[in-house]
């Protein structure tokens, strides 16, 4: 397969992420994705989900993590400079407070449709999206940011953190009563995102020190146990659950490879929020992301969506985000160490993302590609969301490898 690559110097020996036009092509995708997404509002009770083309699909379901990230991912552009970005951050922080919310227990419902609820469960994964919104927002500036932050963080303290273990557990019935003795690396990794972000915004060191203990668990116990591959599923005494088979959307059974890029890249946002401690943060960062690339990388491009516990392939589909979270990863790694092995990943990743990912047309990237390497939707309807996708682009244009709102280092979008 002749792989495509994004525009620059194509003899260039050095890094695309010091190259000017790499920088510019960043941009320029991250910009179509904000003026794609932006079609969203045309649902007046809270966002629409968008087909391939941009128009709305006719299932009108609501699902907090959703309206979470178009929350994080336009303040991100409000930040950035893009122009209407805080319509969809006022828009979102609205219906999570209108429709989410759950004003007669507290805590935020999963699912929406109009004024209807769809799906009352309460589920943490869905509350780290709600910290993670609402800290963005915080550090773009949003006037009800601080209220929402300080909301979720106490429903999160008191309902899902499990101090003895340090970790958060997952699942509850609206009125809090759990139904379900089930645990989970998902929820506890985007809980290692939403706490430094939180951090970010606010300094409160309580976010940074039970990020870092949910990263201890998974990245100095469970990894090295599992030749550095993270199991996804575990009882209620934090034991791997080696038999459980989820939704397989949400809860794949196994290993999922494109979990271990954003641990990696997470962890080594701690590590450099903490001021860079000496300790083997970078080194375990490395083996998990090696690991997972070398895992995961198909023969003919693309990362397989999950594997059994021994390494071996077990869902085979090709999804847009892994690919999206190990661009992330990787260049966080070139941030630290202009490495050329990793340069030589990060530039089969963007090429493989461009040639079959990324729709240059209309914007946005598309879910998934087949066997033939042609669009297709097995689990996924329409262009999900923006957050994997832009992050993919803002990560490599932050400054830093941290604070990657308030780092970013390019030319506002004006237009």
């Amino acid at each position: 397969m002749t792989e495509h690559r994004p525009p620059g110097p194509q003899d260039h020996s050095g890094f695309w992420l010091d190259l000017p036009e790499h920088r510019a092509w960043l941009a320029v995708d991250a910009k179509r994705q904000f003026t794609f997404f932006k079609n969203s509002l045309q649902n007046e009770n809270g966002f629409a989900t968008l087909d391939h083309s941009g128009a709305p699909l006719s299932d009108t379901t609501q699902e907090l993590h959703t309206t979470t990230r178009l929350v994080h991912s336009y303040a991100l552009g409000q930040i950035w400079g893009h122009v209407d970005a805080d319509k969809i951050v006022d828009h979102g922080m609205a219906y999570l407070n209108s429709h989410h919310r759950d004003p007669i227990h507290g805590g935020y419902l999963w699912a929406m449709r109009g004024d209807d609820i769809v799906d009352d469960r309460k589920l943490a994964y869905g509350h780290m999206f709600v910290l993670l919104a609402a800290s963005t927002a915080k550090i773009a500036g949003h006037p009800d940011a601080d209220a929402l932050l300080a909301d979720v963080t106490g429903v999160l303290d008191q309902h899902f953190w499990e101090d003895d273990a340090g970790l958060y557990s997952d699942e509850m019935n609206r009125d809090w009563t759990p139904f379900s003795t089930y645990r989970g690396m998902n929820a506890n990794m985007h809980g290692v995102e939403a706490h430094l972000s939180a951090f970010e915004a606010t300094g409160n060191e309580v976010y940074l020190n039970r990020a870092g203990r949910i990263l201890d668990f998974f990245t100095k116990k469970i990894a090295p146990q599992n030749n550095w591959r993270l199991p996804e599923h575990y009882t209620e005494a934090w034991d791997v659950d080696r038999s459980y088979a989820g939704d397989p959307m949400f809860r794949p059974a196994g290993t999922t490879p494109g979990h271990s890029f954003e641990l990696g890249r997470l962890l080594l946002q701690h590590w450099d929020l903490c001021g860079r401690p000496s300790s083997d943060a970078p080194t375990t960062a490395r083996q998990l992301i090696e690991r997972a690339l070398q895992d995961a990388w198909r023969a003919d491009g693309g990362f397989a969506y999950t594997l059994k516990f021994g390494g071996d392939i077990d869902i085979a589909s090709r999804f847009w985000w892994p690919i999206a979270e190990a661009i992330g990863a990787v260049a966080v790694l070139i941030k630290l160490d202009r490495n050329h092995v990793d340069e030589i990943w990060y530039r089969r990743l963007w090429s493989f993302a461009d040639a079959h990912f990324i729709d240059h047309e209309r914007g946005g990237w598309f879910p998934e590609v087949d066997e033939n390497s042609q669009i297709t939707s097995t689990i996924f309807a329409g262009k999900p969301d923006i957050y994997h996708s832009l992050q993919a682009c803002l990560f490599p244009l932050a400054g830093e490898v941290s604070r990657m709102a308030m780092k970013l280092n390019v030319q506002p979008i004006t237009s």
